[in-house]
């Protein structure tokens, strides 16, 4: 697979949020949109920006606030499932939402 290189997050002036399972950085307390989202495994975070994840294969899935192309994104040391990503939102008032990525609280940690 060759060498796998990871960003470090400057954890001195924000706080920094990582892949529980091998604690590779992911975004920042700052990078946060929105706290009151639901993921597979609780509670959820809406981010503007993720660094260290791979994106995988697009599919549609009806959420609880309609039908949405996502796709999972993966740690890109441990290929842990962090959260996805969202590619489009069907409703018009979901539109907010393409581009940016959910991390779910159960799967990261705060370093």
């Amino acid at each position: 697979m060759g060498c796998i290189f990871r960003q470090f997050l400057d954890g001195n002036s924000e706080r920094v949020f990582a892949c529980t399972t091998c604690k590779t950085h992911l975004s920042t307390h700052e990078a946060i949109i929105s706290k009151a989202f639901q993921g597979q495994h609780g509670k959820a975070f809406l981010f503007n920006q993720v660094v260290n994840i791979y994106e995988g294969k697009p599919e549609n899935r009806h959420m609880t606030t309609g039908l949405h192309t996502v796709r999972d994104i993966y740690c890109t040391y441990c290929q842990t499932v962090v959260g996805w990503k969202y590619d489009k939102a069907f409703e018009e008032t979901q539109k907010y939402k393409e581009g940016r990525f959910i991390l779910e609280r159960q799967l990261i940690t705060e370093l």
